[in-house]
């Protein structure tokens, strides 16, 4: 049977044609110590799965409704209002929606290299142009200045931050952020801080003001992302948001779907909400396991980087694919770094609880040929 040709099909736009895909976590995951894509390691909140089960099943059958969501989350980030918040399917949806909202054919998009994978196919999907300025010295640090002049030089229409960045760690001042948006009011800023609870590295606190004006009246340029994936257990569920200026979260939600986070992902995240405490405790744990690793590492001798997030750089003395292979058949799952620039070589580990770290550090000795 001949195999199809290039014209056989209709075609689709060139930006299309020639994207190359973000790379997803791959199947059959399940059943392993997952550490490969930064999720929570041991589950939701019991108030989550109890909101789920309780849902009666003719529920099933209607479309989801988000009446006092949207206020939820105001709330849990200091007293935001509902039209500062826009609802997305993951972070990742609001990611696209930005850059479908925002991004023209040969407009820039700035942001850092490396840095999450789904910024760039988002932006050249709209046949923007992307202009990545690389983490500077072994230390992987934000390169301020020379984003400074990039904002001045090239008048960007957006800006992508992930602070702390994924997956290097590199932790950027709130201040220096607050300042880039202020020296730029026609390019968006977005900062992804979707790792912000292991940090605290946030620019909403800044922005709060003590007598109830608009916490974007300064910064109506400014847009923050966050989600229910990385500390609330929820990722499977795909809880996003949007904060900022009531007039750019309206444009960013006009080109998403009326119906794009479902009523389990609804229920899910009002329970989530509800149980700050659960979320809390986690992010304890994953920090002190984290502590813990780093001090192993130190004493090993074996090169690590990750300053912020729940994750680490290592870098195996024999090799990420051979290691990052060896530890799959323990059970573990990592994700190599190979061709990402500054990085090659690394593998990106995601730090669970204090036992899983353990069982991690066993294993790689093993793989790593470690005494």
């Amino acid at each position: 049977m001949a195999q199809p040709q290039p014209g056989d099909w209709p075609l689709a736009r060139a930006e299309v044609e020639t994207l190359q895909g973000y790379s997803a976590p791959l199947e059959g995951r399940r059943g392993l110590l997952r550490l490969d894509f930064n999720e929570n390691t041991v589950g939701p909140s019991p108030k989550v799965v109890e909101a789920i089960r309780a849902i009666p099943a003719e529920h099933y059958a209607i479309y989801p409704e988000y009446d006092g969501l949207k206020e939820a989350f105001g709330r849990s980030l200091g007293g935001l209002r509902a039209d500062q918040i826009g609802l997305f399917n993951g972070a990742d949806g609001a990611i696209h929606a930005i850059c479908q909202a925002y991004g023209s054919r040969g407009e820039v998009m700035l942001t850092t290299s490396p840095t999450f994978g789904y910024y760039a196919p988002c932006a050249r999907m709209q046949g923007m142009v992307i202009n990545a300025i690389p983490h500077e010295g072994d230390a992987l640090a934000f390169p301020l200045q020379t984003m400074r002049r990039a904002l001045s030089q090239l008048n960007p229409k957006l800006l992508l931050l992930c602070n702390p960045n994924n997956p290097t760690g590199t932790r950027i001042p709130p201040e220096h952020i607050l300042e880039l948006a202020a020296a730029a009011p026609s390019t968006l800023v977005v900062v992804d801080e979707l790792y912000e609870a292991f940090t605290g590295d946030s620019v909403l606190p800044l922005l709060q003001a003590s007598d109830g004006a608009d916490p974007f009246a300064s910064y109506r340029n400014l847009v923050v992302l966050r989600s229910l994936s990385k500390t609330a257990g929820i990722a499977g569920l795909r809880i996003g948001i949007a904060a900022g200026s009531e007039p750019v979260v309206d444009r960013i939600s006009r080109v998403t779907g009326p119906y794009d986070i479902n009523s389990f992902g609804v229920c899910a995240a009002f329970a989530a909400l509800e149980d700050q405490a659960h979320v809390d405790a986690y992010v304890t744990e994953v920090l002190a396991a984290k502590a813990w690793l780093v001090e192993q590492l130190l004493k090993a001798g074996i090169r690590h980087q990750g300053d912020g997030g729940n994750y680490l750089l290592i870098w195996p003395r024999s090799g990420a694919g051979p290691t990052e292979a060896a530890l799959r058949e323990e059970g573990i799952l990592v994700r190599s770094m190979a061709g990402k620039a500054l990085i090659d070589g690394a593998l990106r580990v995601s730090i669970g609880t204090g036992e899983q770290m353990q069982r991690f550090w066993q294993a790689y000795r093993r793989c790593d040929g470690i005494d």
